[in-house]
């Protein structure tokens, strides 16, 4: 046995937790309303919302009273509402309001947790750790550039979250998208890490080349596409994955780790329209029009990929979880790479 596959034996990563002080994605900006939305970051139940005046908030999803879930409540002014009994709590997590309260008895002084939370390039970034974040969400510059369309499929899969952030610091699985692929041929030329990151170097194959008015119907025709090499860089920026091809293509995969059996996560491809220089001499409100318009273009494409990935991930899991001593061959240097990154994290945390 190689020395490689050795060292991927001795790390098993399947029942590592998370580094909780860092910034994930819990949902996308236009999903949370002023209905609260319940979602679950590593087995903590999380109620977010927004004001009033469209500010957003989140909450320890529990009432205190009974430990029902307040997401099943409503928001009342700038009040979240438990739908039980009517209780409320304000932004701080604190009881604000008990209905029919007796004169002689006082608010109960009892408090839930209050979790920061941002909203940024189109998504809301919740910091589930117990410190003051030191760190600040990964940026998604394109998702306002009036020079990237965006596209994004939701991943949901039951399985750890390692095995996703493995496929896709894997780009040796092309193999299994065949006319979804977006490359072909890929070969690891280098990999860079550090505490923080692991950046693998592959060059590929690329079918597509955007840089005439036509080429966005690429995503649709097939017979328009024609081979060529481009360098392909995939990074896991801890908890989160980056990917770019050649000037044409970037895609970022914002996770949200549910439990040790089920992991979401937000894919976003963005292809480029940097090439179209007449473009950028447009108005502003056309090419804001001309973004918009097109946004979802790669729908079809992203959504074959997820697909077929999960099916994989998930036998991953299920093959583990039935003989969790049987360890895989891994050939790919950039995962063991990977799992050492996740191991340190979580040591971190």
């Amino acid at each position: 046995m190689s020395s490689l596959s050795q060292a991927v034996q001795n790390s098993d990563v399947r029942q590592l937790g998370i580094n909780p002080n860092h910034w994930y994605v819990v949902a996308l900006s236009s999903e949370v309303t002023n209905k609260p939305m319940g979602v679950t970051i590593w087995q903590q139940a999380i109620a977010l919302y927004r004001d009033s005046t469209g500010k957003i908030h989140a909450l320890e999803d529990r009432c205190p009273h009974r430990q029902v879930k307040l997401s099943h409540g409503q928001v009342m002014g700038n009040e979240l509402e438990c739908a039980y009994h009517g209780w409320r709590f304000n932004s701080g997590g604190e009881c604000a309001v008990v209905p029919h309260l007796a004169e002689n008895q006082k608010l109960p002084n009892c408090k839930i947790r209050r979790y920061p939370v941002k909203e940024q390039d189109g998504f809301i970034w919740l910091f589930p750790g117990n410190v003051e974040p030191s760190v600040e969400p990964l940026g998604l510059p394109e998702w306002e550039h009036l020079n990237y369309i965006a596209t994004v499929s939701v991943i949901n899969c039951n399985a750890h979250y390692s095995y996703l952030i493995e496929n896709l610091m894997d780009m040796y699985h092309g193999h299994l998208h065949q006319d979804l692929q977006a490359w072909a041929e890929a070969s690891l030329q280098d990999i860079d890490e550090d505490n923080n990151r692991v950046d693998a170097h592959y060059v590929a194959q690329s079918y597509y080349k955007i840089d005439k008015i036509w080429s966005i119907s690429q995503l649709f025709i097939p017979a328009l596409r024609r081979l060529h090499l481009e360098p392909l860089d995939v990074s896991y920026i801890y908890p989160h994955w980056v990917s770019t091809l050649g000037k044409d293509f970037k895609i970022y995969c914002l996770l949200c780790p549910v439990n040790e059996t089920q992991t979401k996560a937000y894919l976003i491809h963005f292809t480029s329209l940097n090439a179209f220089w007449r473009l950028h001499k447009l108005p502003v409100w056309f090419r804001r029009f001309v973004k918009n318009s097109l946004f979802g273009a790669a729908q079809k494409l992203l959504d074959g990929l997820v697909v077929q990935d999960v099916q994989m991930i998930e036998e991953e899991q299920q093959a583990y979880l039935q003989n969790p001593q049987r360890r895989n061959y891994e050939l790919n240097r950039a995962l063991v790479s990977v799992q050492r990154l996740m191991k340190s994290q979580v040591d971190l945390g």
